[in-house]
C-alpha cells in the first residue's frame, strides 16, 4: 500500500513543477513511510509514497520499463491477489518478470493488455501509467473504489492524488465548498457520491473506471458493472459455491512478507476470516494473532438496540481461544476518541463518521505496533444481506437512502440562508432515485429478490464505500495495510444472483454465509446475529465532546452559519439514531465537531 500523486501536461510542459509534485506527495507521507520517489517525464511529473509488503528489496517506485523500444511508467497503490495467474499468463507472451512484486505485473499486464487491464486484475488498486509512445497516461481504480484516485483539471493540466489534500497542496487548487458539496455533507455524509471530491470541481475515479488522458482531454469508461442473471443451481450448490469463492478469497489474501493479522470481533464476518486464516498459519506451523476492540468502560454502559442487541467482548475472545489465536482485546480510552475527532478529519479530507473513525484511527495505531498488514471483515453485509434495509421494507421505500433514519438531522440545525435545506433534500432525494432506477432487475425477480437487488446496489454503490473509505483512511494513517477479502468482484458476480429465498432462509440475515461456514466455525457463531463495528456507550464521551463543541462554538466559523437555537432544542431531546447503526447524538455532536475543525483547517470557503 502506499500513496501516489502527480501533474500531467500534453499542452505545456512549464506547468509540471517537480518540487510541486514533491509537496503534494509530503501531504500523504503517512500512507507510504517506507520509501519516497519522484519521476519527471517530457509529459508528467509522478510522486510515490512506499509501504513495503511484498517483495521490500524490489519494489519501488515509480518503475519504468522499455519494451519493444516504448518506456512505460507506473506509479501504483494497493494490491493484486492473481498475481502468480497473471505471470503465468504472461510468460505466454515472453514476459519474464524480475522482481517478486505486484507492481511489476500490474505494469506488464498494461503493456501487454492495453486498456483492458483492469478486467484481469482481482485486488484492490489505483494506478497511472505512462504511455510515452502514446504520448498519454492511463489511470485505473479497483472495481468497488477500495483504494482512491482523485483528481482536478488545471488549465491543460491534470492532477491527481490519492487523498484530497494532496490536491490541495498546489498553490492553484483552492479549498472551495459549492452547495452540491455541502448537501452532500449535511444530507449523507460519511457517506458521498461516486465520483464527487467533494471540494468544488475535485472529483475521483469511480469504482471501476479507466480511462486515457491526453492532449485531447480526460476520456474515461467503465470496465466493470454488475449484472442480472438467471440462477440455475440448487440450494446445496449455492452453498458450496459461495464456500469455494469466499476462502479462495481469503487465503488468496493472506500472502505478505510483514507481519500479517486479522480484526476479528466475534461476529460472522470477521470470525469466517480469523478461523480460515488461523488454519492457513497452522499449517506453517505458525500462530495467527487477532485483535478485537473496545472501550473504556463499555461493559457497565453498554446499551442493547435494534442495531447492537449485544457487545464483541465474550464472543471475540472465546473465538479467539477456540482458534488457537494470539488474541488481543485493544480498548480506547473515552478522551483518545474524542481527541482523536481532530486527526480523524485531517486523514479523511472531509468530516466522517466522527468517533466511528477516531476510535479505528487509535486501534490502528495499536495494531500497527506488531503488524503491518490486517485483515477485516468490511462488506459482507452489503453483499449477503446482512443489514435491515434488505429485508425490513418500510426502510427500502422511505424515499430516501435507508440508512439515513432522520435526513434532516444535520441539514436543519443550520442558517437556512446557507443551505437551503429544501433544495438540498430533493437533490440528494433525486440521486437516490436516479441509483435505483439503474438496479440491474430481471423481469422474472420477485419482489424479495427485486428488493434485495436494490438493497444490494445502494449498499455496494453508497454504504459500501464510505465505509471502505473509511477503514483505507484510518489505517493508512498509521501505515498499515487493511485487506478486505468479501470486497472480491467474483463473490458479488455470485451472490447477487443467488435467490433472496436461499440468502435469507429461516429468516435468518446472511443465512447462506452461515450455512456456507457451518463447519468451520461453532454455533455460537454462525447463529450470533449481526452487531456492528462498536461504539463508545461511556456517558463521559458525550460530556467530553459537548464540552469541546461549546468552546468552538464561540469562536469557530461553525458559530456564524449553524442555528444554535434548533441545537439547543435537539442537545434536550432524548437520543435518536439517525444515521446507519452507530450515529446517535453525541456523534452528531461530534460530527459537528469535524466540520467545524474542517471549516478552519482547511480553511474552506463555503
Amino acid at each position: 500500500m502506499c500513496s501516489i500523486c502527480g501533474i500531467v501536461d500534453f499542452k505545456d510542459n512549464k506547468n509540471l513543477d517537480r518540487e510541486t509534485v514533491i509537496k503534494m506527495g509530503m501531504t500523504m507521507k503517512h500512507r507510504g513511510p517506507d520509501n519516497s520517489n519522484v519521476f519527471v517525464g517530457k509529459n508528467v511529473v509522478f510522486q510515490h509514497n512506499r509501504l513495503s509488503v511484498m517483495d521490500i528489496q524490489n519494489g519501488n517506485q515509480p518503475m519504468t520499463i522499455l519494451y519493444q523500444g516504448n518506456s512505460y511508467t507506473i506509479v501504483y497503490n494497493g494490491e493484486i491477489y492473481n498475481t502468480d495467474n497473471l505471470k503465468a499468463e504472461l510468460k505466454t507472451y515472453g514476459i519474464e518478470c524480475e522482481t517478486n512484486c505486484d507492481t511489476e505485473v500490474v505494469l506488464y499486464s498494461y503493456i501487454i493488455f492495453g486498456d483492458s487491464c483492469p478486467s484481469k486484475l482481482n485486488g484492490i488498486f489505483a494506478f497511472a501509467v505512462y504511455d510515452e509512445g502514446k504520448d498519454a497516461v492511463f489511470l485505473a481504480r479497483d472495481r468497488f473504489g477500495i483504494k482512491p484516485f482523485f483528481y482536478c483539471r488545471l488549465g491543460s493540466s491534470l492532477l491527481f492524488g490519492s487523498e484530497i489534500k494532496s490536491l490541495l497542496a498546489h498553490p492553484n487548487v483552492e479549498p472551495k465548498l459549492d452547495k452540491y458539496g455541502l448537501w452532500e455533507l449535511l444530507f449523507l455524509s460519511p457517506v458521498t457520491i461516486n465520483g464527487s471530491g467533494v471540494f468544488k470541481d475535485v472529483y475521483e475515479l469511480k469504482p471501476a473506471q479507466c480511462g486515457y488522458y491526453n492532449a485531447d482531454g480526460l476520456k474515461l469508461n467503465t470496465y466493470w458493472k454488475l449484472t442480472a442473471q438467471d440462477f440455475t443451481e440448487t440450494r446445496e450448490e449455492a452453498i458450496e459455491h459461495t464456500k469455494t469463492l469466499v476462502c479462495d478469497a481469503i487465503t488468496r489474501q493472506t500472502k505478505s512478507d510483514v507481519p500479517l493479522c486479522t480484526f476479528l470481533s466475534g461476529g460472522l464476518d470477521s470470525s469466517v476470516i480469523s478461523a480460515i486464516v488461523a488454519e492457513e498459519y497452522k499449517k506453517q506451523g505458525k500462530t495467527l494473532t487477532t485483535y478485537s476492540f473496545e472501550y473504556e468502560d463499555n461493559r457497565q454502559n453498554f446499551k442493547k438496540s435494534l442495531f447492537q442487541p449485544q457487545g464483541d467482548e465474550d464472543f471475540a475472545e472465546d473465538l479467539g481461544k477456540w482458534l488457537g489465536t494470539d488474541h488481543k482485546v485493544l480498548t480506547a480510552p473515552t478522551f483518545s476518541v474524542a481527541q482523536n475527532l481532530f486527526p480523524a478529519t485531517v486523514y479523511r479530507d472531509i468530516p466522517g463518521q466522527a468517533d466511528i473513525d477516531s476510535s479505528l484511527l487509535y486501534f490502528c495505531g495499536e495494531v500497527k505496533n506488531n503488524h503491518t498488514v490486517a485483515l477485516s471483515g468490511e462488506c459482507s453485509d452489503e453483499i449477503f444481506g446482512g443489514y435491515p434495509w434488505f429485508y425490513r421494507k418500510e426502510m427500502l421505500n422511505n424515499g430516501f437512502f435507508p440508512w439515513i433514519h432522520k435526513p434532516m438531522a444535520r441539514a436543519e440545525l443550520f442558517n437556512e440562508k446557507v443551505v437551503n435545506v429544501k433544495e438540498g433534500f430533493e437533490y440528494i432525494s433525486q440521486v437516490y432515485k436516479d441509483s435505483i432506477l439503474n438496479v440491474p432487475l430481471l423481469d422474472t425477480d420477485t419482489e424479495e429478490m427485486q428488493i434485495s437487488r436494490i438493497a444490494t446496489v445502494l449498499s455496494v454503490n453508497y454504504f459500501m464505500t464510505s465505509l471502505l473509505e473509511r477503514k483505507d483512511r484510518m489505517s493508512m494513517a498509521h501505515g498499515l495495510e487493511v485487506r478486505v477479502p468479501f470486497a472480491d468482484h467474483r463473490i458479488l458476480e455470485y451472490v447477487y444472483n443467488v435467490p433472496w429465498s436461499i440468502k435469507f432462509e429461516g429468516r435468518r440475515e446472511k443465512a447462506l454465509l452461515r450455512d456456507a461456514m457451518e463447519d468451520i466455525l461453532p454455533d455460537k457463531i454462525i447463529n450470533r446475529k449481526k452487531s456492528p463495528y462498536p461504539k463508545t456507550h461511556n456517558p463521559k464521551y458525550e460530556e467530553y465532546v459537548t464540552e469541546i463543541l461549546n468552546k468552538r462554538l464561540k469562536k469557530g466559523k461553525l458559530g456564524e452559519i449553524l442555528n444554535v437555537k434548533t441545537f439547543n432544542e435537539m442537545m434536550k431531546q432524548d437520543n435518536v439514531t439517525w444515521f446507519g447503526q452507530l450515529m446517535g447524538r453525541p456523534q452528531l455532536v461530534a460530527w459537528l465537531i469535524q466540520f467545524d475543525f474542517w471549516l478552519e483547517t482547511y480553511n474552506v470557503c463555503i
